[in-house]
């Protein structure tokens, strides 16, 4: 009888070790709360944590990978990867290929930051001529016009944190920023030192999107998102990283 249960156990394991993994693709411009990335690899943060519940409660490993945002499209497409979270489709205009969008899972904010005590209100077409700290590859829908028009400039660092370094560093007057980032960022400030938003650009719900292949368990993973959004599991990994009640499209622009 023992035998007979260590051989079901092992062939327990290696059905496990054989299932075929959920591919993740993973911006390198993303940073804390959202992602931590130490050389290359995922340790912690909402979206990681997200990812690999949703990977363990399909039942298959997890496998993320860490691309430049100009080449994560292109993956999906190819077929080297298998799943993108944190996107909408209006940051796609142009997509190619057959997915299907859960339902939206979070709500994303973007804010105009400087390290000066705002005015009463900032307006960003009023704003001189300069540049404002951006993300490679990143759209701003909000701003555009006025880099089009040569009155505001781009100056784009890699991700995320580095755009809020080099605003505390005086780089440059104004950035834009996420509002997760920006808190997560600010809680290493002293309160004098804080960064402040300025203006609100952007809100934004956006989710993930699966590539419709045969070999990838679409329905499963759809609805699993849809239980964990439901369950209010998503919105307790964001608490667990920014506190307190996760933003919602209730909120309106001040």
């Amino acid at each position: 009888m023992r035998c007979a249960l260590g051989a079901l156990l092992l062939i327990s394991l290696n059905v496990a070790a054989a299932a075929t993994p959920l591919r993740f693709v993973v911006p390198d411009s993303w940073a804390m709360p959202m992602v931590q990335l130490e050389h290359g690899r995922l340790t912690q943060g909402i979206l990681y944590d997200v990812m690999l519940s949703l990977a363990t409660q399909v039942g298959v490993p997890a496998e993320f990978h860490v691309l430049p945002r100009a080449r994560v499209q292109g993956a999906m497409e190819h077929g080297d990867v298998d799943v993108r979270c944190y996107a909408a489709q209006s940051w796609l205009p142009n997509q190619s290929g057959d997915y299907i969008w859960s339902i939206p899972l979070w709500f994303q904010r973007d804010v105009l930051i400087s390290q000066q005590d705002p005015p009463a209100s900032v307006v960003p077409a009023s704003l001189s001529r300069q540049s404002i700290g951006t993300v490679l590859g990143y759209s701003y829908p909000t701003l555009q016009p006025l880099f089009d028009a040569d009155r505001l400039h781009r100056e784009d660092a890699r991700n995320q944190e580095q755009v809020l370094e080099k605003l505390t560093a005086a780089r440059y007057r104004y950035a834009v920023s996420n509002q997760w980032t920006l808190d997560w960022f600010n809680q290493r400030l002293l309160p004098d030192r804080q960064l402040k938003a300025v203006a609100v650009l952007q809100e934004q719900s956006v989710g993930c999107y699966v590539r419709n292949d045969p070999k990838v368990p679409v329905q499963r993973i759809l609805r699993t998102l849809l239980r964990m959004k439901m369950s209010g599991e998503i919105d307790d990994i964001i608490r667990l990283y920014i506190g307190g009640e996760p933003s919602s499209a209730q909120i309106t622009q001040p």
